[in-house]
């Protein structure tokens, strides 16, 4: 299963994108879309979607795992995050692409084994899980690498219901995990 992982943001979205199997993963591409700041927020949004229509036709995931939005205190940079995560769940659901969210808690769960753990705890275990020789960059790369192993790890367990999301379904296609 190719799957597509993604770390919103309007300044900066990471993706990862990885091959799993059941009992090992691997890691295809990472790295970010990045929108200048100064621009006005419709054009970074438009250039987000734009980006994300092409990375999802250039590696065709068979899914795509999407963090869900966390933030306590700038409200401001929180509405523009939501609003680029909404540009990238439309280019999905466009692109026939099941969605999956995760949460920051539950992706640490499934990488690290423990759902607060620090972020270096995560980076290295995405590391070492990919059998890489460092920690992928930027950041917001290897986040979006962590979000994909999470849904790897997910996906791939015997607990998973392959009917969980379908495109098309007539139903909401995210799930929450």
């Amino acid at each position: 299963m190719l799957i597509l992982g993604i770390d919103p943001g309007f300044a900066i979205v990471g993706f990862g994108v990885v091959e799993a199997g059941r009992n090992q993963q691997r890691l295809i591409r990472c790295g970010t879309i990045t929108t200048q700041a100064g621009i006005a927020l419709p054009a970074r949004l438009r250039q987000i979607s734009d980006d994300m229509e092409q990375l999802i036709l250039q590696f065709r995931p068979e899914a795509m795992a999407v963090e869900e939005l966390f933030f306590s205190t700038n409200v401001t940079t929180g509405i523009g995050v939501a609003q680029a995560r909404g540009v990238i769940l439309v280019a999905a659901e466009r692109n026939g692409v099941p969605i999956y969210e995760y949460t920051p808690g539950q992706i640490k769960q499934a990488v690290v084994g423990y759902g607060k753990a620090e972020k270096r705890q995560v980076m290295d275990m995405t590391r070492r899980l990919l059998r890489l020789q460092s920690v992928p960059r930027p950041d917001d790369a290897a986040d979006a690498v962590a979000v994909a192993l999470c849904h790897a790890r997910s996906f791939t367990s015997r607990l998973q219901n392959p009917d969980d999301a379908r495109p098309g379904s007539g139903r909401y296609a995210v799930r929450k995990r």
